[in-house]
């Protein structure tokens, strides 16, 4: 059985400055990058916020970017996603990957992200990237005075849509009920805001356009009428599932399933065994909070390691 220093499990900022890092600290790190190479920034198209490219750069160039600078120093960048893991006792920890092989690990780095949830319906694939966003603060920029619509009725939608509201000329809240989720201090943002229009009762039948978005067509679900409404921009804000499910036998996570982290670090409740990126960031998840978290899990890491050998 293969016995590694440091396992990276998945890929994306997070997970390549991880490797970055420790294949610089020389622990011989080996990344299974999962089931999305390169992690949600594989789907973005322009990418303007990230320090150091002044000109922006597209999500997939730079995350292989990310990836040959990993290559770099030395990590081995393997395919493949890892189906179980055991980290009962002490480590060296059991990895088992692509439910066949293997391997014992001494210290491991969780970086496998976050999926945003989508709505599901073909027109939303279609424009994806196309004025079809997951992320206002990502990409809000690019609708700089123009009409979108946002879905959602949680927090997050709310403070998105009053985040587009501040640059957008028109934004149509899209919400299911008859009423919101989000809390009331929330909500009364959302209603003061003048040019923010919410619509509820409401779903999403159809986001119209060919090769962009020029609108969306809304179902009233008491009625059962239709309308379309021109927008140029159309967010989905009903959440993000973190990709955790394989950890939960034994790491601590709150009740959506983000990894819980020790303040200000990026240890989890297993020693050894640390965090990183959007598995246990629901607050910022941008790529500059991730890769700054990958660095500090492998800091982590590398003094874990450094106090085994004392």
């Amino acid at each position: 059985m293969e016995h590694i220093e440091c396992l990276i499990i998945g890929s994306g900022p997070a997970g390549y400055t991880a490797a970055i890092y420790a294949a610089r600290a020389d622990m011989k790190p080996v990344m299974y990058s999962g089931m999305q190479p390169g992690g949600q920034l594989t789907i973005t198209t322009d990418v303007e916020n990230f320090p150091g490219f002044p000109e922006g750069v597209m999500g997939p160039e730079m995350m292989e970017l990310f990836r040959k600078q990993a290559e770099r120093f030395g990590t081995d960048i393997r395919y493949g996603m890892v189906t179980k893991v055991d980290f009962s006792g002490k480590p060296p920890y059991k990895i088992q990957v692509d439910e066949k092989d293997e391997i014992l690990a001494d210290t491991v780095i969780i970086s496998t992200g976050a999926s945003a949830k989508w709505l599901g319906i073909p027109s939303e694939s279609k424009l994806n990237g196309r004025g079809v966003s997951a992320c206002a603060v990502c990409d809000g920029f690019f609708f700089r005075g123009k009409d979108v619509a946002i879905v959602g009725a949680g927090d997050t939608a709310c403070e998105e849509a009053s985040y587009l509201a501040k640059i957008c000329n028109k934004v149509y809240m899209i919400v299911r009920k008859s009423e919101f989720k989000a809390s009331k201090a929330m909500q009364n943002r959302v209603m003061n805001t003048p040019n923010i229009e919410v619509l509820f009762n409401s779903e999403t039948d159809e986001i119209l356009g060919e090769d962009k978005v020029s609108g969306v067509r809304i179902k009233n679900n008491k009625d059962n009428s239709f309308k379309e409404i021109e927008i140029q921009g159309f967010f989905v804000a009903i959440g993000h599932q973190p990709n955790t499910e394989v950890f939960k036998p034994f790491i601590n996570m709150d009740e959506t399933g983000y990894i819980l982290t020790v303040p200000g670090t990026s240890k989890t409740n297993i020693e050894g065994v640390f965090a990183c990126g959007d598995a246990q960031d629901k607050n910022y998840r941008q790529a500059v909070t991730a890769a700054g978290s990958g660095c500090m899990a492998a800091l982590d890491a590398e003094r874990f390691l450094a106090a085994q050998a004392d």
